[in-house]
């Protein structure tokens, strides 16, 4: 454990905190000394899940936040920088819908997949850049698998996540000489609420044997705590008895 303790000392801001990949990752960096800024809009339930002990430590600082308002998003990571600099930056806010087919998007639904994945993701990182480069800091990125190759994710779902994944290698490239680094976290399917979204969620069977949260979060802790001599653009993560690289189970169970 000696190597968490790189944390100490650290400021992490969370997007998507309020439950799921986000919520586990803000808690198990607030848990191994990070002091962490969670941002959601739904602050009670984020508040709830990150729980009275690391609130009350100030260990986990929530923010309400609309990813895809960016005025509030420049706000809001500003006033954390100013206060403390920035570390490491973990933009975890994601959606899906039901009705994800081709033939069921609609501009508006286009809309918002792309303004909640990806959208926000660039409002947060345009906002931090001041601070990581300061601090020789990190992001991550939670893309998916589903931005890699074609599953039941949808149209929009995986082309959100595609343009995470080219964000992220664009980024990486672009300020690795000024120390930012950017890693892509790119998931198969993992046990979170987003899976209810899905037209027919998954069995019980195949939730059991799907990554959990908590998987990603300790990823995301292995690369936080990584020196920063070192670099990892991409990071593929999947559940062992479901997915292999372009391949799934059937019926398919790629994304989330």
């Amino acid at each position: 454990m000696a190597e968490f303790a790189q944390l100490s000392g650290r400021t992490a801001i969370v997007t998507g905190a309020s439950s799921g990949i986000g919520l586990a990752t803000a808690n198990l960096f607030a848990d191994t000394g990070a002091k962490v800024h969670g941002a959601a809009r739904r602050r009670e339930t984020m508040e709830e899940g990150a729980g009275e002990g690391r609130i009350s430590s100030g260990s986990f600082v929530p923010h309400a936040l609309d990813v895809t308002d960016a005025e509030a998003v420049g706000r809001t990571i500003v006033g954390v920088g100013e206060e403390s600099g920035i570390d490491v930056l973990v933009c975890a806010a994601g959606t899906n819908v039901k009705g994800r087919r081709l033939e069921e998007l609609t501009p508006e639904v286009w809309e918002k997949m792309l303004a909640v994945n990806l959208s926000g993701a660039f409002y947060a990182v345009r906002a931090a850049l001041p601070y990581l480069r300061a601090s020789g800091g990190l992001v991550i990125l939670i893309s998916s698998v589903s931005g890699s190759w074609p599953d039941m994710s949808g149209p929009a779902y995986g082309a959100s996540k595609a343009g995470m994944t080219q964000f992220a290698y664009a980024a990486g490239f672009e300020e690795h000489a000024k120390g930012v680094r950017f890693t892509s976290v790119k998931p198969g399917i993992v046990d979170t609420p987003i899976l209810d979204n899905r037209p027919e969620p998954p069995s019980p069977r195949i939730r059991a044997a799907s990554l959990k949260s908590e998987d990603i979060a300790s990823t995301c802790l292995f690369l936080a705590t990584l020196p920063p001599r070192a670099y990892v653009p991409e990071l593929t993560i999947l559940p062992t008895q479901l997915q292999a690289l372009g391949k799934s189970s059937s019926p398919p169970v790629a994304g989330r």
